[in-house]
């Protein structure tokens, strides 16, 4: 009984901070999710272990109070970037995850992460062209499927019974939709697609060290992914993750976790003329085409894109027996900045951890 009642408090804690920290939260033609450290997927599993993780993953954008939101459009058919052509809405992002964590030695390990991902976007398009007076009009977009698959080959440099380090390189596969259209017809931006249309490289080291043995380990966690320009001449910018923590067992069953994480996202890029919406001060222009800046298809930053976020993410982790385990987290933001964008708001992981050995023993 003492201990559901802990379990219990600590459970309205958590709840209670994200829900007096939703009605502040706001989420870019682009999407994000939410990133933690789980510990299960960055570690590499004893020999003959496979580690499943099932992972459902809630993370909503919306406009941060003081921003408009007024971004460029990104025509990749025609190779276009049209500054202030469209105004942001919201995005949500739903996604189911399938990580498999194998170990091949004691030390070296492969892991496969599987998404799904259910996308929901709206926006007001055509600023300056459409509507009698410029106004744009409303457009939706809904999407969902497997994204890029990644496959990671992990390194234990240093095992020992209360340290370990280790180390990654990944690439990410480009199986993810990049050609599904809005509500009008036309192929929806980069950004907001399911893939990112080619392969990108990602390296990570993960490292956990117990500080009072089975009761209190300190982890951290960093990684960089380069993801290289597409068909389209769109590439995403380069991802930059740190993470830092505390996991406490008060009770042989109950993990309380308690985690900062810091991404930043570096502008995109797309190979494209430039051009801007019409204005008012246009005359006899406006509403009406866009005006062309410079026809010239060159490498060209997209305003708006890249961000940087830092987020405190408490949770628990459940162990039901000794082959499964149960977790959730909850990513509230302390600080971010996304360039008048969607901004990513208070998000959530669910997710169940099972060990199975698929060595005789």
């Amino acid at each position: 009984m003492r201990r559901a009642c802990i379990f219990i408090a600590f459970i309205i804690s958590i709840l209670t901070l994200s829900v007096t920290m939703v009605s502040r939260s706001e989420a870019s033609c682009g999407a994000v999710q939410c990133f933690v450290v789980v510990g299960s997927q960055q570690q590499v599993p004893q020999k003959g272990l496979l580690t499943i993780n099932g992972i459902y993953n809630y993370t909503p954008m919306r406009l941060l109070e003081g921003t408009s939101g007024i971004i460029p459009a990104i025509d990749q058919a025609g190779r276009r970037l049209i500054l202030d052509h469209h105004q942001e809405t919201r995005t949500i992002t739903q996604t189911y995850t399938l990580d498999l964590n194998y170990g091949v030695t004691d030390r070296f390990g492969i892991q496969v992460t599987l998404p799904y991902l259910k996308r929901k976007h709206n926006h007001t398009d055509g600023l300056g062209e459409e509507g009698p007076n410029g106004e744009g009009k409303p457009v939706n977009f809904f999407d969902n499927g497997i994204g890029d698959i990644r496959i990671t080959a992990k390194y234990n440099a240093l095992p020992t019974l209360r340290s370990m380090l280790v180390m990654g390189f990944g690439v990410d596969v480009p199986t993810g939709d990049t050609n599904e259209r809005d509500s009008t017809g036309k192929i929806m931006e980069a950004p907001t697609q399911l893939g990112r249309g080619n392969v990108g490289v990602i390296g990570s080291v993960y490292q956990t060290y117990e500080l009072i043995p089975h009761r209190l380990n300190q982890f951290a966690f960093a990684s960089y992914r380069h993801t290289f320009r597409n068909n389209d001449g769109y590439q995403f910018g380069d991802e930059y993750l740190l993470n830092f923590g505390f996991n406490l067992m008060p009770m042989p069953w109950l993990v309380l976790t308690n985690q900062l994480n810091y991404r930043y996202l570096t502008h995109d890029n797309i190979s494209a003329s430039l051009e801007r919406s019409a204005s008012l001060g246009d005359g006899a222009g406006f509403p009406g085409d866009p005006i062309v800046l410079d026809p010239n298809i060159t490498n060209r930053r997209v305003p708006n894109t890249g961000s940087t976020y830092l987020a405190y993410t408490p949770g628990f982790l459940i162990n039901l027996g000794e082959t499964t385990q149960f977790y959730f987290y909850s990513q509230i933001p302390i600080a971010r900045d996304f360039n008048n964008n969607l901004a990513q708001g208070v998000s959530f992981i669910f997710g169940i951890t099972k060990w199975l050995s698929l060595t005789k023993s």
